[in-house]
C-alpha cells in the first residue's frame, strides 16, 4: 500500500459489468477494492499465523519452519524467516532452497512474490506489489491495483532496501542498503540509490577466493 512508481499494466477503476470477485481482479493486476469479506478474512488468518510466528522462540525451529510453510504459497528448502516478519495474504510468496529473511521484513503480497534459490534480505527490506489509484476520490473509496515482483538466485538485497510494484530483479545481483528499486535490475549488477540505479556490473574481479571450485 505504499507504492506510487509503478503505474503500467492495469486498467483503470471505472464501474463496469464485470462479475469476477474482488481476488479475481486483485490476482489479475486489475484495479479493486481491499475493503472486500472475502479478502478481509483472508488477511486475518494471515495475521494469525504472523502472531504466532513472530511469538515463537527461535529455538523452536521446526514450529517456525511449519508455520512459515502455511503461511507461503511455496517453500523450498532451508528457509529461515527472522522476527519480526509481516506481509498481507502469505500465499502470494513462493520462495526457492536456502531463503534468509532477516528482521523487519515486510512483503505487501497483493500480487505474486516470486524469490528465486538463494536469496539474502537484509533488515528492513520491503516489497511492496500494491498501488492505490492517483486521483483522491477513486483513492478514498479504496481503489487499487497490484503488480507482481520476481527476484532471480543468488539475490542479495542489504538492510533497508525497497522493491516497488512490477519489478524484476535479475539473478546475481546486488541491491545495496537504502535502494528503493523502481525499475528492472539486470543480472550480475550492484544498483543503488533513490531511485535505484546501476552502479557496476559484478565481474571476476569480485572474487575473493573464498570459495573452492
Amino acid at each position: 500500500m505504499d507504492n506510487t512508481q509503478n503505474t503500467a499494466q492495469s486498467s483503470s477503476p471505472t464501474e463496469t459489468t464485470d462479475t469476477r470477485s474482488m481476488k479475481e481482479l486483485m490476482l489479475a493486476s486489475e484495479y479493486y477494492t481491499s475493503d472486500d469479506p472475502e479478502l478481509n478474512a483472508e488477511r486475518e488468518h494471515a495475521k494469525d499465523l504472523l502472531f504466532d510466528l513472530n511469538m515463537t522462540r527461535p529455538t523452536l525451529r521446526a514450529e517456525r519452519e511449519r508455520i512459515i510453510r502455511e503461511l507461503f504459497g511455496h517453500v523450498g528448502e532451508n528457509c529461515w524467516v527472522e522476527s519480526t516478519f509481516n506481509c498481507d495474504y502469505g500465499y502470494n510468496i513462493s520462495v526457492g532452497d536456502n531463503f534468509y529473511a532477516n528482521t523487519g521484513c515486510c512483503i505487501l503480497d497483493c500480487a505474486r512474490v516470486t524469490i528465486g534459490d538463494n536469496v539474502w534480505f537484509g533488515p528492513n527490506v520491503g516489497i511492496y506489489t500494491p498501488e492505490h489509484a492517483f486521483d483522491a476520490a477513486e483513492r478514498t473509496a479504496g481503489w487499487e491495483h497490484s503488480l507482481p515482483v520476481t527476484i532471480g538466485d543468488n539475490v542479495w538485497l542489504c538492510g533497508g532496501s525497497t522493491i516497488v510494484a512490477g519489478v524484476t530483479i535479475g539473478s546475481n545481483s546486488v541491491v545495496a542498503a537504502g535502494a528503493v528499486v523502481t525499475k528492472d535490475v539486470p543480472e550480475s549488477v550492484i544498483v543503488a540509490g533513490v531511485p535505484a540505479r546501476v552502479i557496476r556490473p559484478i565481474t571476476e574481479a569480485d572474487k575473493l577466493g573464498l570459495v573452492k571450485r
